[in-house]
């Protein structure tokens, strides 16, 4: 089963992926040299804070897109469980209101 997985990096910042094998992508992400690390290779060690399993692929990819777009606060918040706080914490651009 795939899963949708947050990394909390040496120097604070968070990264979220995907993966079908976690066990095997948080060892690359610590050790591995290659490309697919890009980002972590240079923020080690790197901590799992957070991974959901889900159905399949699509959905993954998906959830992983949509947590990426998430600030800082709100990607805690999953961290912590605070389920309820996630709305709260979404923002729009553009500074408008949301219609009701």
């Amino acid at each position: 089963m795939p899963f949708v997985y947050m990394l909390r990096c040496a120097d604070g910042s968070y990264y979220v992926g995907s993966t079908r094998n976690l066990e095997a992508r948080l060892f690359q992400h610590n050790h591995a040299v290659e490309d697919a690390c890009l980002y972590t290779r240079s923020r080690r060690p790197v901590e799992l804070v957070w991974h959901e399993e889900v159905e399949n692929v699509g959905l993954a990819y998906g959830l992983e897109k949509q947590i990426q777009g998430w600030g800082r606060k709100k990607r805690e918040a999953l961290i912590r469980g605070d389920f309820e706080l996630l709305p709260l914490l979404s923002s729009r651009r553009g500074g408008r209101p949301r219609p009701t």
